[in-house]
């Protein structure tokens, strides 16, 4: 190798680090906001009947009789979304240590939303399961509860019901 390639790969190498410092982290928890639909559903939601949860979510993938604690129903999304994956080869140039890595941009992730009735009423809300956005905290877990979060609110506010 010629000098000039070498001064070129440790230019390069130099910059990986730099790339890798603007990688997001696996815990987001002070930048990261709490998703405002899915904190809606957990006040919202409270109260709502068994029937008013399957018309606007559907029949939950999952129950769980937990005693005198009423049931959890449990709803199961896995959400795909297109991935970027860049790969940096690890390299070492004389006395530069060796560099390298990936970088994983949006990766799919899955959703829990879990649903505690007590009394055939909805008591509580919960989520788990790796459903954050970089900036959202239980952002993926969005399309399990937004129907539920409007349909409370029609149906508190006394929104008229239309028979067929």
């Amino acid at each position: 190798m010629t000098f000039l390639r070498i001064r070129k790969l440790a230019l390069v190498a130099a910059g990986i680090p730099i790339l890798s410092s603007c990688v997001i982290p696996d815990d987001t928890s002070s930048i990261a906001k709490v998703d405002a639909t899915t904190a809606a559903a957990r006040k919202e939601m409270v109260g709502l009947s068994e029937a008013d949860v399957r018309m606007c979510a559907g029949f939950p993938t999952a129950t769980a009789d937990v005693g005198s604690s009423g049931q959890i129903w449990t709803y199961q999304r896995t959400v795909q979304r297109g991935n970027l994956s860049i790969a940096v080869p690890t390299m070492a140039v004389g006395a530069i240590p060796a560099v390298g890595g990936s970088v994983n941009v949006a990766p799919g992730g899955y959703c829990n939303t879990q649903i505690r009735m007590v009394g055939g009423q909805v008591a509580e809300v919960a989520y788990a399961g790796d459903n954050n956005l970089p900036n959202s905290i239980d952002a993926l877990c969005v399309s399990t509860v937004d129907a539920c979060v409007a349909y409370a609110r029609q149906h508190r506010h006394g929104a008229p019901v239309v028979s067929r």
